[in-house]
């Protein structure tokens, strides 16, 4: 019984450790994300040409705006936009070529972003400075390309922008669109603050175009494509910046059914990409990669949804069975994430939306929960979130 009682404690402090340094990692980030300031945009009398990239599955809804408004953008350097059209209508193809756009058809067996990506890049050459990288419901705010492309003038060779709510029609819209900008103050701008790399998103994000394209070479993630790209850029001493001032929308999930399968990609990527980084995480810190170790521990981290209610369950459980330390340790712990949350909210949210979003988060657990009992094998298998008409009044 004594050897079971020790295990169970061992179980115990492993799991309040994981959750404290969780805590910990988030509340930095998030105190450290109220200092962000965007560095000055240098303008320049040279632009760098910029090639748009707009991977597109089955977008025949979404993706004719998309295209009409970043070909739209205004900017003083040579542009193009390219929308690589996979599984879509012989009319959606017909209306792309209607645009002052470049459309390249590809049909894969198995189709992912980063086989989509890599196969419109060996067509189109090397004569860009720039690659922006949109997804298919992105509407880019007037003058975004512009900024990165300041920015990239600046020394920048890898730019996340500003990926924010085009809609909130829905409450698991609103949640959804709440949920990117407290990721976005806490993975984005809380590093950028001292000089970490910010995340990347898998859209709104801009490179060297000759380094991403090599990159992308070596990447054929199913899914988070991104995520392996944030490593690779880190591991070779590229520093992943913010840019808040470079405004993407990006169409928010309506649904719980969409919302369920979106989480199960993104949890399924980052626990993937975890096991990967493990063997090297070390070996980059003894080196002074101190930014690569910090985006492993990242990877690390419970699905951020899910802790705070990890945190209540198992302070009350504690309470129940009269454990004082560990409940007031748990409890502690419940109320600094809480914190780190409310932080990391925009001023924008303090509104009658805020509760509309607050009332779908039950309905957000729920899914969370499920999307991680069905992880099995999600990396292995393309799974595609469509969208609807898009909704980018706001954005126009």
């Amino acid at each position: 019984m004594q050897q079971f009682n020790t295990i169970v404690l061992i179980f115990i402090i492993c799991w309040t450790l994981w959750f404290t340094l969780s805590v910990a990692y988030m509340l930095l980030y998030s105190i450290s994300g109220l200092f962000y300031k965007s560095k000055s945009e240098i303008l320049s009398f040279h632009y760098p040409s910029i090639c748009v990239l707009i991977p597109a599955y089955g977008e025949d809804k979404v993706i004719i705006e998309t295209a009409t408004e970043a070909s739209k953008q205004h900017y003083p350097g040579r542009f193009e936009v390219v929308v690589i059209a996979d599984n879509m209508h012989p009319q959606t193809i017909d209306a792309l070529h209607q645009l002052p756009i470049k459309v390249i058809e590809v049909s894969f067996e198995k189709s992912t972003k980063a086989k989509a990506l890599n196969f419109a890049m060996e067509q189109l050459g090397d004569d860009y400075g720039m690659a922006l990288i949109l997804d298919a419901d992105n509407i880019m705010a007037q003058n975004a390309m512009l900024k990165m492309a300041c920015k990239y003038v600046d020394g920048y060779f890898a730019i996340q922008g500003h990926r924010c709510a085009k809609n909130d029609n829905t409450q698991f819209a609103i949640l959804d669109g709440l949920s990117e900008e407290i990721n976005n103050h806490i993975y984005c701008k809380g590093p950028s603050s001292i000089n970490l790399s910010s995340r990347l998103v898998g859209s709104g994000m801009a490179f060297n175009y000759k380094l991403f394209k090599r990159l992308m070479k070596t990447i054929d993630a199913t899914g988070g494509f991104d995520k392996e790209l944030e490593l690779k850029l880190i591991k070779e001493g590229i520093r992943i910046e913010y840019l808040e001032s470079a405004l993407i929308y990006d169409e928010k999930i309506e649904s719980r059914e969409v919302f369920e399968k979106q989480r199960t990609r993104w949890i399924s990527a980052q626990y993937h990409f975890l096991w990967k980084t493990i063997p090297t995480m070390f070996k980059e810190l003894l080196k002074g990669n101190f930014d690569y170790f910090y985006k492993a521990i990242q990877l690390a981290l419970p699905p951020r949804l899910l802790l705070p209610v990890f945190l209540l369950i198992g302070a009350l459980v504690f309470k129940f069975i009269g454990n004082d330390l560990f409940h007031r340790i748990w409890t502690s712990i419940f109320f600094a994430n809480v914190i780190a949350y409310i932080i990391a909210i925009p001023n924008k949210f303090w509104n009658r939306n805020l509760w509309r979003g607050v009332m779908a988060l039950p309905g957000a657990i729920f899914s969370t929960v499920s999307a991680i009992m069905n992880l099995r094998g999600a990396n292995k298998n393309f799974i595609h979130t469509p969208h609807s008409v898009s909704k980018s009044s706001e954005a126009k």
